[in-house]
């Protein structure tokens, strides 16, 4: 694992922008080098929040953060989020380096072409670890900072994980997701931490480059499903959103 610290203040001209330094939040989001992970940084991020973003790609973390000026709060770590040890690292450096972790975002997924007909196996295990185990990795090495902060897990999953597609690998991984946000939320929030599972419909995103490009039909865009994950977040205490589907107009299923 490596990591990259940035070297410029964020804009702090929001709501926490009256807060101190050690009182702004920290986010962790895993597979923040593009797509719905990047663009939830970049929101966060001028909302006065502390940001560190995983991925396996160091270039494209090290894109990021030269494209948003290279800020003081932003912290980026390569790594893999199926892999333990790597998940734990990044949990540790981000609380070592500010204190506290407030918010945890298991964004990390992609998807292989094919059916479990026709699909290539080869890519099965790969994607089914990416998807499943490494959201329960990141919640396991979470957990005892969001405890602390009284803090938040978003999972982001799929429309494909509440409604069945036809002979769908990825739509199993994310039903997985499903019931895994749910059985942690049962699990926690008696220690008050909240859980959201943010569901989306189709997004154009680096996504589909896996999966032989994207559907025909409109899409959302990343940053649109990036609003949802920073509104689940930005709930007041008490307040604990559970699932949040969001559709393009003219999705149908």
């Amino acid at each position: 694992m490596t990591e990259h610290t940035a070297e410029h203040t964020a804009d702090n001209g929001t709501r926490n922008g009256a807060r101190s330094a050690a009182e702004r939040p920290v986010t962790l989001i895993t597979g923040g080098g593009s797509g719905i992970g990047a663009a939830a940084a970049r929101l966060l991020l001028e909302r006065g929040h502390r940001v560190a973003v995983t991925g396996r790609r160091e270039e494209r973390l090290r894109r990021l953060a030269g494209e948003l000026g290279d800020p003081e709060d932003l912290l980026t770590i390569a790594g893999d989020a199926a892999d333990h040890e790597s998940v734990r690292a990044a949990v540790e450096t981000a609380v070592e380096r500010w204190g506290r972790l407030d918010n945890a975002v298991a964004n990390a997924g992609f998807a292989t072409g094919g059916t479990v007909a026709d699909g290539d196996p080869a890519q099965w295990r790969e994607m089914v670890l990416t998807n499943v185990l490494g959201p329960a990795l990141l919640i396991r090495e979470a957990l005892p900072a969001l405890r602390d902060s009284r803090g938040r897990i978003v999972l982001v999953g799929s429309v494909a994980g509440l409604v069945p597609t036809p002979g769908n690998l990825y739509g199993a991984t994310k039903w997985a997701v499903t019931g895994l946000a749910e059985n942690t939320r049962r699990m926690v929030t008696g220690d008050g931490v909240g859980v959201t599972l943010i569901a989306p419909g189709r997004v154009e995103t680096p996504f589909w480059d896996g999966a032989g490009g994207p559907p025909d039909g409109p899409l959302l865009t990343a940053e649109q499903i990036a609003a949802s994950v920073v509104w689940a977040i930005g709930q007041p205490s008490g307040v604990d959103v559970n699932t949040v589907t969001v559709r393009p107009v003219g999705q149908p299923v």
